[in-house]
């Protein structure tokens, strides 16, 4: 009878109705994404943190264990990661999170994406060929993508299908409502001069109607020279700018020149979740870059 009831327990804690789906997350907004839309029907498991550069990441061995257990792989993709995954998928021996594979999410399949280049020189630097993947900077193609997202955890748990559509409607519901607070906030934003250190706030420009003058880096994910920044000096002397951005997880050396070179205001910008100790979610993400921007516009 003992053996019996052991068996019984150990069916149903295996169970699919109480089975977790495993989420590896190649960032930490996919990361906080998966876990609003997943609730306690999901565990998940972020690559890297909001202080590293995801084009650089190493497929580490402790990596390759956790896309080995996964269920999901949910990235942002279009190169950004192209560095690295590749070798963690076939490292894993994981054919649920291969290409193609129902395990496979990425986020830029979802959304219309700007900055797609007329033509592809790798000697101009780090170009993604099928346009700007940073869309996280975006809360109106993180609904896009979200909405995508719970029609793929509904595919891989079918038992679970109305938990992930209420979860989807309660996160659509706040998510708006977030969206149009933070526009009401960011109103006197608009038409703002700016200049940002790498071109990874297209997304957040276009939704604010921030107005970008000019790119410190002559080419993308290259340091910018000296003479690269005195281009950039010379345009403001033109056409003055307000506000520097830079990310978090940069070297401020680059705009820290320009703020000694004119009355610019720097903003550092958490750019995903896990940026800056107020950005622990994706709501708090969005309340600490508007409210950064409005600082450094005063």
């Amino acid at each position: 009878m003992k053996r019996f009831i052991v068996f019984l327990l150990l069916l149903i804690a295996t169970s699919p109705t109480m089975a977790d789906i495993n989420i590896f997350a190649c960032e930490p907004e996919w990361a906080s994404l998966s876990q609003e839309l997943g609730g306690d029907k999901v565990t998940v498991f972020s690559a890297t943190t909001g202080l590293q550069d995801p084009h650089y990441i190493q497929a580490r061995p402790s990596l390759i264990a956790k896309a080995r257990q996964a269920d999901l792989l949910i990235c942002t993709g279009e190169e950004l990661e192209v560095g690295w995954l590749p070798l963690l998928q076939r490292k894993s021996g994981n054919s649920a999170i291969q290409t193609g594979a129902a395990g496979y999410f990425m986020a830029t399949d979802y959304v219309a994406l700007l900055d797609i280049p007329s033509s592809l020189d790798r000697s101009q630097g780090d170009i993604h060929a099928t346009g700007n993947p940073h869309i996280q900077t975006s809360p109106l193609k993180i609904m896009q993508v979200a909405q995508a997202l719970t029609q793929r955890l509904q595919q891989l748990d079918g038992a679970n299908v109305d938990i992930y559509q209420r979860r989807w409607q309660d996160f659509e519901r706040r998510w708006q409502a977030a969206i149009e607070k933070w526009q009401q906030q960011a109103a006197p934003l608009k038409g703002t001069k700016i200049v940002v250190q790498h071109n990874n706030w297209r997304y957040l420009s276009d939704w604010l109607g921030l107005n970008k003058i000019a790119v410190l880096e002559a080419k993308p994910g290259v340091p910018p020279t000296v003479k690269d920044l005195n281009n950039v000096l010379n345009k403001l002397k033109i056409v003055p700018a307000k506000i520097v951005i830079n990310t978090a997880y940069q070297s401020s050396r680059a705009t820290d020149w320009l703020l000694n070179k004119t009355a610019i205001t720097k903003a550092t910008l958490p750019f995903t979740v896990g940026g800056n100790e107020k950005s622990t979610d994706l709501f708090s993400l969005f309340d600490d870059t508007i409210q950064r921007l409005l600082s450094a516009r005063q």
